[in-house]
């Protein structure tokens, strides 16, 4: 259609192409990453989305990476029901510190959704704020939330899906094809997978 209309565009689209860091994706796939266009799709959505991201996950690949990729950062692992939860979430957030919350069913706490729906604002000073059941705690810009579901098929009411990206991570027979393509080429042509970078 852009051909026939004579809009420039290239052949074929990549959404690693557009919005991937060459660079950036190698570090994921040595943090664990699989080396296939799905996965490295799931990955920029994962940290690009303007909504925090929902992994479907349950061969625990995002998991895995995402565990390894903030491993300096001093990661919160956490698991709804938890009774420390919304202490620690509180303490993340005032802190600039990931946070992954492994093993979401199909409803999410409602004490996140302040969070989920980016509810922060400009206090004081510009200091940025987020209201956090009764009390106002301080934003910092550089927390994280990941959230994983291992369920191979959860269906997620409506007012959980408006508030999250939900990102497949679930392996395909082509993505299966690929991440074994990519290991055997690591392992046999280490030479070819250093010039795919």
């Amino acid at each position: 259609m852009a051909h026939e209309k004579e809009i420039p565009c290239a052949e074929t689209f990549s959404l690693a192409g557009v919005m991937g860091d060459p660079v950036v994706i190698r570090g994921w796939n040595i943090d664990g990453l699989p080396t296939d266009n799905t996965s490295t799709e799931n990955g920029i959505l994962t940290t690009s989305a303007e909504r925090w991201g929902l992994c479907i996950d349950p061969q625990q690949q995002a998991f895995k990476w995402l565990r390894n990729m903030y491993k300096q950062q001093k990661l919160s692992q956490l698991k709804f029901g938890k009774s420390t939860f919304l202490r620690e979430i509180e303490a993340a957030v005032q802190n600039g510190r990931p946070v992954l919350i492994e093993d979401v069913q199909e409803q999410i706490d409602p004490g996140l959704d302040p969070i989920l729906m980016h509810s922060e604002f400009a206090g004081e000073g510009g200091i940025m704020q987020i209201k956090l059941g009764d009390s106002i705690k301080d934003y910092d810009q550089d927390f994280r939330l990941y959230m994983t579901s291992k369920m191979p098929n959860p269906h997620y009411p409506p007012e959980v899906c408006i508030k999250v990206t939900l990102i497949n991570f679930t392996v395909t027979a082509e993505g299966l094809e690929e991440q074994l393509l990519g290991d055997v080429v690591v392992k046999e042509k280490p030479e070819v997978e250093a010039k795919s970078v």
